[in-house]
């Protein structure tokens, strides 16, 4: 088997990069039967030169390879028929830009395995950015709160040359005594915030303490989908519940919306499901959050205040909670909001080795012994021309006319 590393087309450019060089050099030792070549790429967080020091073979194209990793969606001009390629698609919600990619694949039977489709037996997925998301985007959420205060200031993830560059900004961070902050969600997105918040030594307390008490110091609580939702019509709570019927529930975030300083958010929502809150609760006297990490950024629904992504360069932008609508400077109506879309970007290094290591434990001995490669049959949008079974709902979306 060969292998190719590509170069990532796609713009604004990302450095990031399925596997690093060091970790390209630990799959040609492990697996002397595959060949590995990384594509040359003058924008990636690893410098051709790197990968050269490493023993990796670097090429200008990629046509004599059978399998191709990247990370984001191949522009359709750097598509090979007859490969088989692994990148993040944005196709299976069936997203209007991406068509044009997958009929494309399809008519150039081009086998598509997508990294969010890649999932265990119980549909957990085993690789993702998720968690450098939720590190990123709870250190841009004190980076925000500096900001709109006044009180110190951080350097930007995306100025700092690795992770421990960035976490050596958070001795700066100053909170005031009762300090609340609220997240919610439980995957990996909201472990890597939590990585973060256990650096600034931001002790965590159980929801009902946290609605009900006062404390010396600043706190967290992270909240499940038991706490921030409820059953409209009262009956018992039941979680798998939420994720089969959103429709059935109504959001119980407002009681934490009145005592929380902060909220970041990491949580999965289903665009069925209720809004974490109201614009009618925003706009209330009693709502207290000045400060928004929206890690999850799903535009201009669940979190009203969340009416666009920010960009790396300029990641906060001020919202107007009576107006509703986005203004120039921060007063005591205004939420501040983070709402970066791409966070993984910003420590493009760190990002790739953690991805890269999953890639490695999680799925590349299925791709090597192809007698046990489930995982990977589960993943595979596209074969041979046709839309596998898993994703013939896709049908009528590659059917829609360009």
């Amino acid at each position: 088997m060969k292998i190719g590393i590509i170069k990532e087309g796609k713009m604004p450019p990302d450095k990031r990069v399925a596997f690093t060089p060091k970790q390209c050099k630990a799959i040609i030792t492990k697996y002397p039967q595959i060949d590995l070549v990384v594509q040359k790429s003058p924008i990636r967080a690893f410098n051709d030169q790197e990968y050269i020091d490493e023993g990796i073979q670097l090429v200008d194209k990629l046509d004599d390879v059978d399998v191709i990793f990247g990370v984001k969606e191949v522009n359709i001009e750097d598509l090979i028929p007859d490969k088989t390629y692994f990148f993040f698609s944005h196709t299976i919600k069936e997203q209007p830009y991406n068509r044009e990619l997958l009929q494309f694949i399809l008519k150039n039977n081009i086998q598509l395995v997508d990294y969010e489709t890649l999932t265990n037996e119980k549909g957990g997925r085993v690789v993702g950015f998720g968690r450098y998301a939720g590190i990123v985007g709870c250190y841009n959420a004190f980076l925000a709160y500096g900001i709109r205060n006044k009180t110190y200031e951080l350097k930007a993830a995306h100025l700092c040359i690795d992770r421990k560059e960035m976490e050596a900004e958070l001795p700066k961070v100053i909170l005031p005594k009762n300090f609340k902050i609220v997240l919610t969600g439980l995957g990996r997105v909201a472990g890597g915030a939590k990585e973060i918040l256990a650096k600034l030594n931001i002790k965590e307390v159980e929801p009902q303490a946290f609605l009900t008490q006062d404390f010396s110091e600043a706190v967290y609580t992270q909240l499940s989908v038991a706490e921030y939702f409820k059953k409209t019509n009262g009956d018992t709570f039941e979680r798998i519940e939420v994720y089969n019927h959103p429709e059935r529930f109504e959001s119980n975030f407002f009681p934490y919306a009145k005592v929380a300083d902060m909220y970041i958010s990491c949580h999965f929502w289903d665009s069925n499901g209720p809004k974490i809150f109201s614009k009618e609760e925003m706009q209330s006297q009693e709502f207290k959050v000045e400060t928004i990490a929206d890690i999850s950024c799903d535009i201009d629904d669940p979190i009203p205040s969340t009416i666009r992504p920010s960009t790396i360069a300029d990641p906060i932008y001020e919202y107007d909670r009576a107006e509703l609508k986005e203004v120039n400077e921060s007063s005591e109506n205004t939420i501040t909001v983070m709402a970066v879309d791409n966070l993984p970007c910003e420590l493009p290094k760190d990002a790739s080795e953690d991805f890269g290591a999953e890639l490695m434990r999680n799925v590349f001995p299925y791709l090597v012994d192809d007698s046990d490669n489930n995982l990977i049959e589960r993943a595979t949008i596209a074969r041979n021309g046709k839309l596998t079974d898993n994703f013939g709902y896709l049908q009528s979306y590659v059917d829609q006319l360009i």
